[in-house]
């Protein structure tokens, strides 16, 4: 893959405030309200809104073949619908405007682009990782469609695409917008033998990477081999569930020192959005576990410095089961503020 390129940020990190896409509200201005409550406000994903703001129905608007059920909440590949689409698609995928998220597909984009954003360092989006994509969507013969040759190159274009027509969409109301890619998929690849090596998949996604405009970021919940995401793809952003999967991420230590050292920025996902962790934990108990991390890592020649001016925090991952709907999750924003202003007092952060 070749040696990481250093590079200059403009984006900072001093433990600024953002979060994953997905919400659990139905109030669509109540969940843009929240989002931009952060430092780096996004554009949410509201599933319960609609079907159509599932992350995996809503990247799929003009994808040949893809056919959606509502009524069962199913998405599926219909692989001779693929093959005759394709040329209607040849003809319109030269127009970017084509692969705009239309207000069917995202109700919240369009709001959330009338607000106001003078006042943020940068504002963010978010599409599905080609990887998961292709793992969770099947043809009739349930196949993921990762599987074929065919369908997998035609994925990655498309979804890259995706992603760079969003980018767009974003910079139109502020300079400095970018869309991390969520790959909750890629730690399948690593749990049993799938028919899709890591090492095919790792080319294929730095591929699918170098495409893409503006920053490059990864959000995942899971716990892939996290060498996959820390070397060889010239990340810029990696979010990571830090409450359940630092133990394990940490002791990849001198990945991260040269993650950090080349430029890239650490999204800490620390406060759990579950209701029963939440309530089991605060802001001081979040800030030593935190801490202790860091610690790991500091002791194994990590500077808290470096570690400091590349973090940005965040809620440890999206949840849509709490009995308490939206509640809890805008309980874990409040903690999350108050983290961020606690760290950034004790270590005098800009």
């Amino acid at each position: 893959m070749g040696k990481r390129q250093v590079k200059r940020m403009t984006l900072k990190g001093n433990c600024q405030t953002t979060a994953m896409g997905i919400l659990p509200h139905l109030d669509l201005v109540r969940a843009i309200d929240l989002a931009l409550t952060l430092d780096i406000p996004f554009w949410p994903q509201l599933p319960r809104y609609s079907f159509y703001e599932d992350m995996y129905a809503q990247v799929s608007e003009h994808f040949p073949g893809i056919r959606l059920d509502e009524e069962k909440q199913r998405i599926q590949l219909s692989l001779p619908a693929f093959y005759e689409e394709l040329p209607v698609y040849a003809q319109k995928s030269a127009d970017e405007a084509f692969f705009f998220l239309s207000p069917q597909y995202s109700a919240a984009l369009q709001a959330f682009l009338a607000r106001d954003f003078s006042g943020y360092p940068a504002i963010r989006g978010q599409c599905i990782g080609p990887l998961s994509f292709g793992l969770k969507i099947t043809t009739e013969d349930l196949k993921p469609i990762i599987y074929n040759d065919d369908v997998r190159m035609f994925l990655f274009d498309f979804l890259a695409r995706k992603v760079n027509a969003q980018v767009k969409q974003l910079q139109a109301v502020h300079p400095n917008a970018f869309v991390w890619v969520d790959e909750p998929g890629l730690e399948i690849l690593f749990g049993s033998f799938t028919g899709y090596p890591s090492d095919r998949a790792k080319a294929d996604f730095a591929g699918f990477l170098a495409q893409l405009k503006g920053y490059k970021g990864v959000h995942l919940c899971g716990n892939p081999d996290w060498s996959f995401l820390l070397q060889g793809l010239n990340l810029d952003i990696l979010s990571v569930d830090i409450f359940g999967n630092g133990y394990i991420f940490t002791r990849y230590t001198e990945e991260i020192k040269a993650f950090l050292e080349a430029g890239g920025i650490l999204s800490w996902g620390l406060v759990p959005t579950l209701a029963e962790e939440l309530s089991a934990e605060d802001v001081f108990s979040l800030v030593a576990r935190l801490e202790s991390f860091w610690m790991h890592l500091e002791a194994r020649g990590v500077s808290r410095e470096l570690i400091l001016r590349q973090a940005w925090l965040a809620p440890a991952r999206c949840c849509l089961v709490n009995a308490d709907g939206y509640v809890t999750v805008e309980r874990a924003f409040a903690v999350l503020q108050e983290i961020s202003r606690v760290l950034r007092e004790k270590y005098r952060l800009d």
